[in-house]
């Protein structure tokens, strides 16, 4: 048996990830990948990019001072391969490549930025097999700070899919015009037969807390019902008492409500009625695809 370590480090517009896994080698049995370190940190870049249209000094010196401490923490750890991927914040900010640059030169951390079709597809390869029915369609939702990111599967198979520049940093800001939601509905009803049997598999650290708040066991799926009831629970309540009452994080306070909007809207316009929570990520496709690379 060979134990391998790898890690992903998702530079998001609302958290910054690093996830370390260990890549089990066992003989003819297939290779297991287990989660060995996760480790978030709120550096919010996507109100820099997306208001300001550039990193600001303040979070270029956060982000500088994270990555030096993930390279730390994988050394410390012995990872042999990383990967290192920004996404819409630093897509889209008009300093992107010189903050990178300067991350590099003081960290050795190399960043890649990739659009929104690479993010789809890295998402898209983390391993479902265990989820996913061939005889029923799937909606895959990642939600993230700037964009999100859906992926059509057909037979157990992703066949289509497409990122849009909606968010929840982008929302809480008032960055989402109507057109948006009017584009993802038209792709949803127009690449999906929604008169089949639709289900959701949804992403992203919001999604993995409502379902942690909803004390469902894992591999038990949200209802369409409970989770548009608890989105008018969280929505009647105060910034300040989704804090200091439910313990929200104050970075995730704010985002899970805008968050949990995007998966009810997809859930309504599929007509899924269950939306399964696998807790798997861009991170977690970027191990795969650093592992099989």
């Amino acid at each position: 048996m060979v134990i391998r370590k790898f890690a992903a480090i998702d530079i998001g517009s609302n958290a910054i990830r690093l996830l370390i896994n260990n890549v089990i080698e066992h003989g003819e049995k297939p290779t297991a990948f287990k989660k060995s370190e996760l480790v978030r940190v709120p550096v919010r870049l996507g109100e820099d990019s997306f208001l300001r249209g550039e990193i600001s000094k303040r979070n270029l010196n956060r982000l500088v001072k994270t990555m030096q401490s993930f390279d730390l923490l994988m050394q410390v750890y012995g990872v042999e391969k990383y990967m290192a991927c920004a996404t819409s914040a630093l897509r889209e900010a008009k300093n992107g490549q010189e903050v990178i640059d300067i991350v590099q030169k003081e960290s050795g951390v190399q960043i890649q930025i990739i659009d929104g079709k690479m993010e789809a597809s890295i998402i898209a390869s983390t391993d479902l097999k265990d989820l996913i029915k061939s005889d029923r369609f799937y909606l895959y939702v990642d939600v993230g700070g700037g964009s999100t990111e859906f992926t059509i599967f057909d037979k157990g198979q992703p066949v289509m899919s497409r990122s849009f520049e909606i968010g929840t940093v982008r929302i809480l800001n008032d960055l989402v015009k109507d057109t948006v939601w009017d584009e993802i509905k038209q792709w949803i009803t127009s690449n999906m037969n929604v008169e089949n049997k639709v289900e959701i598999i949804g992403s992203g650290g919001n999604i993995n807390k409502l379902h942690k708040m909803s004390g469902r066991k894992i591999g038990q799926p949200l209802s369409y019902i409970w989770l548009n009831a608890q989105y008018h629970f969280l929505n009647s309540m105060d910034y300040e008492d989704r804090v200091s009452e439910l313990g929200l994080n104050q970075d995730r306070a704010d985002v899970i409500i805008p968050a949990t909007k995007i998966f009810l809207n997809a859930a309504k316009w599929s007509k899924a009625k269950k939306i399964h929570v696998p807790k798997i990520g861009l991170a977690d496709g970027m191990i795969k695809t650093l592992y099989y690379q």
